[in-house]
């Protein structure tokens, strides 16, 4: 049977040489900086900010006189609401959403005029995006607004790219999710619209009245046309023939003055005869 006091004694060295291990390894990482992966870090010799950027992975630094501030370069998502005015003075309420990352290349200037990444977007990014959309809003009508939406969109990229570019940072995504208006504007639109079919509806039955009364014009033109010339083919032979031709056999019970008769008896004699 083992000794417990001797016992008792190697579980204290070997807790002793644990602590030891660990004050060492400590103390050794000190020495060096990991950079994780999607960030980069910014190396600092007292206090100053070396041009120099840090990769992802180990890297070795001087305690004490220099320190590591780490910012990542993932994209970052930013959503604004903001109400603008159009060129029309309407209020519009606006959502614009940015997808954006710090420029790895640049992270040092950053940190040096602007500081950590929340202060970017703080101080740098949601600012621009409020000032880009005002800007870009403030150029169209309300009504231009809607009906050139990607154009309006279009503004606003040319905007958000060219004033954060100054700063390093990059722009992957603009979105304009919504734009909506005051509830005086939607009801006057909508009474537009209303106007604008009734007005169309109108055109067209005063197109198809026009249309039809044409019609029925030259219906009239063509029979008119058709009973000239009729009138100009048929002689008094030609409805005399016509005449008893449909003839029953039978004498008209009502005769007419000898010149407006349809049927002249004296040549019925003469056909009877023969």
């Amino acid at each position: 049977m083992s000794n417990p006091a001797a016992r008792r004694s190697r579980e204290a060295l070997i807790a002793f040489q644990v602590l030891i291990s660990l004050l060492i390894l400590a103390f050794l990482s000190c020495f060096f900086v990991v950079i994780p992966a999607g960030e980069r870090g910014v190396l600092m010799e007292f206090g100053r900010v070396k041009t120099s950027v840090l990769e992802e992975g180990l890297h070795p630094i001087l305690p004490l006189a220099q320190t590591v501030e780490k910012l990542s370069i993932r994209v970052q998502k930013q959503d604004i609401f903001a109400s603008v005015a159009s060129r029309d003075l309407q209020d519009v309420t606006a959502q614009l959403t940015l997808n954006w990352h710090l420029l790895p290349a640049f992270v040092p200037q950053i940190f040096e005029q602007v500081g950590i990444l929340a202060q970017v977007s703080t101080s740098i990014v949601e600012p621009t995006m409020i000032e880009a959309l005002k800007t870009a809003i403030a150029h169209y009508t309300a009504e231009e607004i809607i009906t050139q939406r990607t154009q309006v969109k279009a503004e606003i990229d040319r905007l958000l790219m060219a004033r954060l570019q100054a700063y390093h940072v990059a722009v992957d995504d603009i979105a304009l999710v919504q734009v909506n208006f005051s509830e005086g504007f939607r009801d006057a639109v909508e009474a537009k619209q209303i106007a604008e079919q009734e007005a169309k509806r109108a055109e067209f039955l005063t197109i198809k009245a026009a249309r039809k009364a044409e019609a029925k014009v030259r219906l009239a033109q063509g029979e008119a046309r058709a009973n000239e010339i009729l009138k100009g083919t048929l002689t008094p032979e030609i409805l005399q023939a016509q005449a008893i031709k449909k003839w029953n056999g039978k004498l008209p019970m009502i005769m007419g003055e000898p010149g407006n008769q349809l049927l002249d008896l004296s040549h019925w004699e003469t056909l009877a005869g023969s």
